[in-house]
């Protein structure tokens, strides 16, 4: 056999998973009967499970199996699209059960000719002073409110971020982030030539001398953090920390890229309110209406906005008319406040259930949040557990999803406890308590 036959063989198991053929938490046979069917030797098949480890397409422990872990790297890892698991605890998106009759009702009218010529109109990155009106209203907390000429859209919240990290860190520069953080910013930065630099962690949030520690050794240009209910630990920070950080920070001369995209689950105001030149604030609807209905919000210093349009031209990250229309109509008639209040009450109730199925077992939350952070037990890697929730239909994400350095991951896993409907939520929630306390997940007996 050929030095590298190997590999195609690896390509070959690669292609089967890339076409659903192969799905997360499938077992692949053991390696002898792998040589015996595939007719290469014994050693050849190790080489080709070895391979497919380090790819990440297949995950693996003594005494249980090798299985199909559902992550297909290429290039920068990344979080998978929806596999349409009957229990997502992957994507994070509420839906309430009248939301869409009430969002119905929102857009009445909106089908109408005339109202369908200006909705369908070309937009721009600022919008209509109607729209930018609407927006800082609907945005403004407590003891801060936006100046609506600081408002600038795009047509999600990812593309906030991908618009805020140009503007503001040049190709080849440095971001920090939290050690732990939202996904995608990785592919963004990745995309941009941005290096991400992580940034240590404590109960609080981001640790303030871990910035200056950065910026000593890498030269940052910017820091991107999640201030109130971070993704994936919970964490709001505490006001004592973010005086303190935003010290440091307006000490070095950085700017602030705040995601708020959790920011309506709670009080807080956004660190903005503090630093108002210093940050960069992010929003949008996609968590407080539906992902199908998303209307991005990026709220500049006077400094920086036209650094942020141009960015937001360049990028082609414009929303739509229709989707400026859509959301002014939900955010102007009350719609989109309702909806995020009734939300928060859904998201305190879900993770009241979680609580009452892991009280025994080791978890960060918020009380507030749509998510939590579950260590696991030590019989339990990451990756594996993963594989096992999803051979009983479950979707997790694992803690090497967010982590910014490859290797650094806790063994953790991510819940979202969003999207399904509450029994099914409590049925995904028993069987992963079930299949946490089993020593081996072949002899759990699922209750489903």
């Amino acid at each position: 056999m050929s030095k590298f036959e190997y590999l195609k063989l690896a390509d070959t198991v690669a292609a089967e998973i890339a076409s659903g053929a192969l799905k997360a938490g499938d077992r692949l046979p053991p390696q002898r009967h792998f040589a015996y069917e595939r007719k290469i030797a014994v050693s050849t098949a190790s080489r080709v499970y070895t391979e497919l480890l380090r790819r990440g397409l297949v995950v693996g422990e003594v005494g249980r199996g090798t299985f199909v872990s559902g992550e297909a790297r290429r290039g920068v890892a990344a979080p998978t699209e929806p596999r349409g698991a009957r229990i997502d605890l992957e994507f994070n998106y509420p839906l309430l059960t009248h939301q869409a009759a009430m969002i119905a009702r929102s857009l009445e009218g909106l089908e109408r000719p005339e109202a369908l010529e200006i909705a369908l109109r070309q937009a721009t990155s600022g919008g209509t002073k109607a729209a930018r009106t609407i927006s800082a209203e609907f945005l403004a907390r407590k003891t801060w409110t936006p100046s609506p000429d600081q408002i600038v859209f795009t047509a999600n919240g990812r593309q906030c971020i991908a618009a805020a990290l140009a503007a503001v860190v040049p190709p080849g520069g440095r971001c920090g982030v939290e050690a732990l953080t939202y996904p995608f910013i990785k592919g963004i930065a990745a995309r941009l030539g941005v290096t991400l630099v992580p940034l240590a962690m404590d109960a609080d949030g981001v640790r303030p001398d871990a910035v200056q520690k950065a910026h000593r050794e890498a030269h940052l240009s910017a820091i991107y953090v999640q201030p109130t209910i971070q993704n994936p630990l919970g964490i709001t920070m505490p006001g004592e920390r973010r005086a303190d950080l935003l010290r440091v920070v307006e000490k070095l001369g950085l700017t602030v890229i705040e995601d708020t995209v959790y920011g309506f689950l709670d009080d807080e105001v956004p660190l903005a309110a503090l630093a108002p030149d210093s940050c960069i604030v992010l929003d949008s609807l996609s968590k407080k209406v539906a992902p199908g209905l998303a209307l991005g919000f990026i709220v500049a210093p006077p400094r920086l906005r036209e650094s942020v349009m141009a960015s937001v031209r360049s990028g082609g990250w414009t929303a739509s008319g229709y989707a400026f229309a859509a959301g002014q109509r939900l955010m102007g008639d009350g719609t989109a406040a309702e909806l995020s209040r009734l939300k928060r009450i859904d998201a305190v109730r879900r993770q009241q259930l979680a609580q009452k199925y892991f009280a025994n077992f080791e978890v960060q939350s918020n009380a507030k949040s749509y998510h939590l952070w579950l260590t696991l037990p030590p019989h339990w890697r990451s990756q594996t557990f993963v594989a096992a929730a999803a051979r009983r239909d479950i979707a997790l994400t694992p803690s090497t999803t967010f982590a910014v350095t490859p290797g650094h991951a806790p063994n953790a896993v991510r819940l979202a406890l969003a999207a399904p409907p509450m029994e099914q939520l409590e049925l995904g929630l028993r069987t992963l308590a079930g299949l946490l306390s089993a020593t081996d997940d072949e002899d759990f007996d699922s209750t489903e």
